[in-house]
């Protein structure tokens, strides 16, 4: 399957902010766990030849494409492509890339958590209700690891199915919706995106039906990030990064709806106060897309942007600072 492509949102301001405090004179290393379509892992190669890239993505369809680009580009010394969800990608690079720590650790790192614009155009993916395909989500559709939207639409009760979609979908009638689920499947497995596109908007008052945001949109959300488990994976990684970084390295996060925002600024936070490794977040609030940005792609509204540094010592507030 081919890869569609990817718009890479808020790419100057992370490559900027990461590339700031790079050596101009010996390699530095940069890890973009969030690969898709490379635009982000790309940029670092084009904005300095001693730049190095270590990749993770877990889409067969994002490996093949990016070991394409990769070997056209003539980049095979300078990134790695690693297939694997990034909760694994601090282990990996522990036993398999003492060149990095030789360098001191990474420079930077990157993780872009939206979906890519491939996963949402390719109906046999199943993230998207404007297409109708099998309810999949999976973002490794190969691996049999994870639970796709059908099984879980299919095998959860009630009450489970009203918790995710409250939780991971802020859904107002999720208790509705829930219920309509399960007195559907009795007669039919759900199977298809437009099968369950359905049943969500005739929960839906007919005033409420044609809004400007889809009657589905939120439950198609907490489906995604209950199949993929995005919040927990998030949640244990980003500690995780931070020994991995050299002093004076950063990481940055893009996410693209508020539980996502939430943790990172709740984890960001924590780690300042508490890490063992001293840091800095240098965004009190999040980095936000120029209004040319979103013109040119909409999907870029809803990105924030947080930024953490490692730094040699914990700076001590000042209780006589007015």
């Amino acid at each position: 399957m081919s890869y569609t492509g990817h718009y890479s949102v808020l790419k100057k301001e992370c490559i900027d902010t990461l590339t700031e405090k790079a050596s101009t004179e010996v390699k530095s290393y940069y890890a973009d766990l969030t690969f898709g379509g490379g635009g982000h892992s790309f940029e670092f190669l084009y904005k300095n030849p001693l730049f190095n890239v270590r990749s993770t993505d877990q889409d067969p369809d994002a490996l093949k494409n990016g070991s394409n680009r990769i070997q056209i580009e003539g980049m095979i010394e300078r990134i790695k492509l690693i297939n694997t969800n990034f909760v694994h990608f601090p282990e990996i690079i522990r036993q398999h890339s003492p060149e990095v720590f030789a360098a001191g650790g990474f420079q930077g790192i990157l993780l872009d958590l939206g979906v890519s614009s491939h996963h949402f155009d390719e109906a046999s993916r199943g993230f998207s209700f404007r297409f109708d395909g099998p309810l999949d989500m999976r973002m490794n559709h190969e691996s049999a690891e994870f639970m796709t939207a059908a099984e879980i639409v299919n095998t959860y009760d009630e009450k489970d199915l009203k918790r995710i979609f409250e939780e991971y979908g802020e859904e107002k009638n999720a208790r509705k919706i829930a219920m309509k689920i399960v007195e559907e499947r009795k007669v039919n497995a759900i199977e298809t995106t437009k099968e369950l596109e359905n049943i969500i908007f005739h929960c839906y008052p007919k005033e409420h039906r044609y809004g400007k945001t889809n009657p589905s949109t939120r439950v198609f959300q907490a489906l995604r990030l209950e199949v993929n488990r995005e919040l927990e994976v998030l949640s244990n990684t980003i500690n995780q990064l931070i020994p991995l970084l050299k002093i004076g390295g950063r990481i940055a996060i893009i996410s693209f709806h508020s539980l996502e925002d939430r943790i990172v600024k709740n984890v960001f936070r924590d780690a300042s106060a508490e890490s063992d490794f001293p840091i800095e977040v240098l965004t009190k609030k999040p980095i936000l897309p120029t209004d040319e940005e979103i013109s040119n792609n909409s999907r870029s509204r809803s990105a924030k942007l947080r930024i953490l540094e490692r730094i040699v010592v914990k700076k001590e507030k000042n209780k006589y600072k007015v």
